[in-house]
């Protein structure tokens, strides 16, 4: 498994893109559960793939700035099929080096609650459940976490 780090318009960050939020509307029953503004090539500073040994694009994540200080974690997502290869935590730990190289000292993320997968996830990364910042304030299904880097 490699990352790469990619455009934000690259075809494959696109299509997993695109299948993230196809599974979110579908947890949620809506097509656009994100409050607030939508992450975009404007706003992500770094954006990676998950590459397996073929090449296969299977999975995703992005920063985006909060403040001088602090990042959001956007986008992070594998393909279904391939959870539990290890791609998340090559992603997260790709972030949060990219992150710590450039001085933030922590990153946030909203997931939702009916995200039980994503949420042990971060939690077992090291994530802690802290108020719902920004556009997730209220939001009664967004449920947010922060790590000290």
């Amino acid at each position: 498994m490699r990352i790469e780090h990619v455009r934000w318009d690259d075809p494959d960050a696109e299509a997993l893109r695109a299948l993230q939020r196809a599974e979110i509307a579908e947890r949620y029953g809506t097509p656009d559960s994100e409050p607030g503004t939508a992450p975009s090539a404007g706003d992500i500073d770094l954006f990676v793939v998950a590459r397996d040994g073929d090449g296969t694009a299977v999975g995703c994540g992005g920063l985006r700035r909060l403040d001088k200080d602090t990042g959001e974690v956007k986008r992070m997502y594998v393909r279904s099929e391939r959870r539990g290869s290890g791609a998340a935590p090559l992603i997260l730990a790709a972030l949060e080096d990219w992150a710590r190289e450039r001085g933030w000292k922590a990153l946030r993320l909203e997931t939702g609650d009916r995200q039980p997968d994503a949420v042990r996830f971060y939690t077992r990364s090291g994530y802690a459940p802290i108020p719902s910042f920004g556009a997730y304030a209220d939001e009664p299904s967004s449920l947010c976490f922060e790590r000290v880097l």
